[in-house]
Order: structure tokens, then sequence, then C-alpha cells
């Protein structure tokens, strides 16, 4: 599947808004992992645009593809893209981490549609996704499972358990994204693991493996839309990115972790967005 150049423009269009959104979500309720969150807008734009699946006013049909953000750290980039994808309405994110509201910083199951599982435990989302896939095949059902994994989350060995099963069991249903930011919570992500060469890993691991630019959205879409690309086998992309991406203070900083914008922040963040 080829996106015409139109197309891409609009969903550039629709990830500038999302990512701005993210900062008055940060900004309002004082949330940390900005970073994170921006730096994943990509790979769910594409996902949700280009590839899933599913009628947004019907989430809870059996056949739709799924989409599990296991770096549960960035919901708030997945409530965004929700919002503006239309299953959840925009008015929601002004509730975003307040008490009693169905949008909490850490995701819960089901807390609105198109949220599969709680994920802020790193390392299950994965084999949360390969039994979703397996579930599929075993009940005869089409559908597709997406995980969006950071590539930090790759130290845990729960991610490895289940690559193995998945690959074992010909899932080729199966896709994940991971988003190589290159950061983690304290540090430079090969720093605290060795987890280059990252591809060749998933390799051995019986996946087939690509390296994309996790920001060329057109890029993305195309790669998803061959999935399976090798019959018999789960694909995952390993998807460069920026942490911070779209916000030029932000960018490849880990101070965005954890900190949290201020008025002036939020102010130019959203003029650099091209959303004043």
């Amino acid at each position: 599947m080829t996106t015409p150049p139109a197309g891409i423009m609009n969903l550039k269009a629709a990830a500038a808004r999302i990512r701005a959104r993210l900062v008055q979500m940060s900004h309002e309720a004082r949330a940390p992992h900005l970073g994170s969150a921006l730096s994943c807008v990509d790979l769910l734009v594409a996902a949700y645009w280009g590839f899933l699946r599913f009628c947004p006013g019907n989430m809870d049909d059996d056949t739709r593809d799924r989409l599990i953000l296991s770096k549960g750290h960035a919901a708030a980039a997945l409530y965004a893209t929700l919002a503006e994808r239309g299953i959840i309405p925009s008015e929601l994110l002004a509730t975003y981490g307040r008490d009693g509201s169905s949008l909490p910083e850490q995701m819960s199951p089901g807390c609105v549609p198109g949220v599969e599982a709680a994920t802020g435990s790193l390392g299950h989302g994965l084999p949360f996704g390969l039994g979703m896939a397996l579930a599929g095949r075993i009940r005869g059902l089409p559908y597709r499972v997406c995980v969006v994994l950071s590539d930090g989350e790759c130290n845990e060995g729960t991610v490895w358990e289940a690559a193995m099963f998945a690959a074992a069991q010909k899932l080729e249903t199966l896709v994940a994204m991971v988003d190589r930011n290159g950061w983690q919570a304290t540090g430079r992500s090969n720093d605290i693991m060795a987890l280059d060469p990252l591809k060749e890993k998933w390799q051995a691991f019986g996946w087939h493996a690509v390296d994309v630019d996790g920001h060329d959205i057109g890029q993305l879409i195309a790669e998803l839309c061959r999935v399976p690309a090798v019959q018999g086998k789960p694909t995952v992309l390993i998807a460069r990115t920026v942490k911070g991406k779209g916000v030029s203070f932000m960018e490849d900083d880990n101070n965005w972790h954890y900190r949290i914008p201020n008025v002036q922040e939020l102010a130019a963040a959203r003029a650099e967005l091209g959303q004043t």
C-alpha cells in the first residue's frame, strides 16, 4: 500500500496536533514522561491511519485489529491519538491524570475504547499481544496485533521469552514496533544494557526484522502493510526515533523523561508545532 503525498502531509499535520496536545496535557496534569510520549507519536499515527483495521465507533468488535502500547508510561500519546482518530472525545483529554478520570497516567484495561491492557509494568505488552494473536488463530478470527515497545523495555526477559514463543508458533499476525529513541529513565539505553545490534538480535530470535526511520510516516505505513512480509514469521520494526521529537529544546534531552513544561515552555512548544 502506498499513501499519496497529500495523505502523508495530512498525517504529519495530525502528528503535530497530537504532539501539541501532549505538551498541553503534561503541563495541565503536572505529569511526566513527555519525551517518551513525543517519540512514539509517528508510530501510532502510522498504525491508526495506515494499518489497523477497525471501526472507531465499535472498538468491541472481535474481528478488529488490536494495538497495545507496551511502553505504558507514554499513555498520553495513545489517548491523544485515540482522540485525533475519533475513537474517544477530544474533550476527555482535559481530564488526563485527574482524580476520577478515565484517562489515568498509567493505563488500566478498557479505561477508554482502544486501551487493551494495563502496561505500566514494562515488558508485559509483547507477551499480552502474543496471547491475543494466538487466541485469534485458535478462534479463527482474522485480526492482527501491533505492539509498540520502548527500547529500554527490551532489557526485560519477558520480551525475549515472548519473542521466542511467537517465532515458534509462527505468529505472522503479530507485529512489534520498537521505539528506538536511545534513552531510558536513567541514561542511554546502550550504556545500561548492550542492546545493539538490536535488529540482528530479533532476527536471531526468529523474527522478520526491519530498520526504519521512526518519524517517516510513509515508510512506517509501507512496512506495516507488508505484514506478514515473510510467511510464518512475526515482524518487528526497529524504529529509529528522537526522544522529545517535534520540540527543539526537548529533543534528545533525557531531562524530559521527568520534567514538566512551564507556561513559557508550553507556549514555545505549541508555536514550534504550529498550534498557537
